[in-house]
């Protein structure tokens, strides 16, 4: 397997996070100063290029249908872009508190919602602006939000624990006391686990179906990144030198012993493959490199960057990398068998 350039291109700094269109056609990043810019996927000429927001850009993502760009900055608004148009389309203030998490919901069958945290406040944003339903407040910062695969439900993390909002009434289901700070939160594809990386530092898992709950600790650092593979067998954290993977298959990972897929530096990004099994992790050394879980030698291939990564993602189709960096540089890797 062969990782080799496609095409890059450089930022004013530091990537805050970057997202693939699901059509295929773009990439959007943001730099941690407040740039957004756009790039056509199979050629990496800039679409569009605008000052996002002033305070620094925080967030970005797609809609599903690829026709919305949304935002979120240090300055307490959300704001809609046409990506193809390269245009400004609309800004909501939500407050003096920064965005923290959107998130689109995915698989829409009508109109399109958005979730947004800022501070405690847990809203739902239409894409004309309009507020669909304010929830209550958490009891603290809402730190992660994440929607299971079928968009049913919504979950928001808090320290101490989460809450888990029904889509369709935004009627409370459950909430899943844990007396941690939690940084990140991913539901596996099949929508049976439902995972947090957190501060102290672990990982738990819940099957909210279920009422079931498994817990993993023993890690370097905190765990700040999670992905799921396609068939929800294997999920992948960081926390430490070495990206461990968890066998979900069965009762799940609790009891068993990981795979170590080892770095020279801590791990610092991870992403399984959409639909393939490829998992790429970076680490802060600059190295990218790419695993088969099933296989018994799993390596795959290694690159080595200029710089850390500060996110990775893999493009809809799997055939490309984007790999944003400390430096504020973007690479486009092409995957070859």
């Amino acid at each position: 397997m062969n990782l080799t350039k496609f095409w890059a291109a450089q930022l004013e700094d530091y990537v805050m996070d970057l997202d693939w269109s699901k059509d295929g056609l773009l990439l959007a990043v943001a730099s941690s100063s407040g740039p957004i810019e756009v790039f056509g996927t199979k050629d990496g000429i800039k679409r569009m290029s605008v000052l996002g927001h002033e305070a620094g850009t925080h967030t970005l993502r797609f809609s599903p249908d690829s026709q919305v760009l949304a935002s979120g900055g240090q300055d307490g608004c959300v704001k809609f872009w046409d990506p193809h148009a390269g245009q400004h389309t609309l800004t909501v203030n939500l407050g003096n508190d920064w965005i923290e998490n959107i998130g689109f919901r995915p698989k829409v069958k009508s109109t399109t919602h958005l979730a947004v945290s800022s501070g405690k406040k847990l809203c739902i944003l239409k894409t004309d602006g309009s507020v669909h339903k304010q929830l209550p407040d958490a009891p603290k910062t809402i730190s992660a939000l994440a929607w299971d695969p079928e968009g049913g439900c919504l979950a928001a993390a808090h320290f101490g624990g989460i809450k888990l909002w029904d889509s369709d009434d935004w009627i409370l289901q459950k909430e899943l006391p844990y007396a941690n700070g939690i940084n990140t939160l991913a539901w596996s594809p099949s929508s049976r686990w439902l995972v947090s990386g957190n501060a102290d530092p672990s990982v738990h898992l819940w099957i909210p179906s279920e009422d079931a709950e498994l817990h993993m600790s023993g890690y370097e650092g905190k765990v700040k990144h999670l992905s799921f593979d396609l068939t929800s067998r294997w999920l992948a954290t960081s926390g430490g030198k070495d990206a461990c993977l968890w066998d979900c298959s069965g009762a799940g990972p609790e009891g068993r012993e990981p795979n170590m897929l080892p770095h020279d530096g801590p791990v610092c990004a991870l992403a399984f493959q959409n639909s393939h099994g490829i998992l790429a992790t970076g680490s802060q050394d600059g190295t990218i490199q790419l695993w088969s879980p099933e296989r018994r030698n799993p390596l795959r291939a290694t690159v080595k960057m200029p710089a850390a990564a500060t996110k990775i993602a893999w493009s809809w189709d799997d055939r490309f990398l984007a790999i944003g960096s400390t430096q504020g540089i973007i690479y486009v890797l092409k995957c070859e068998a």
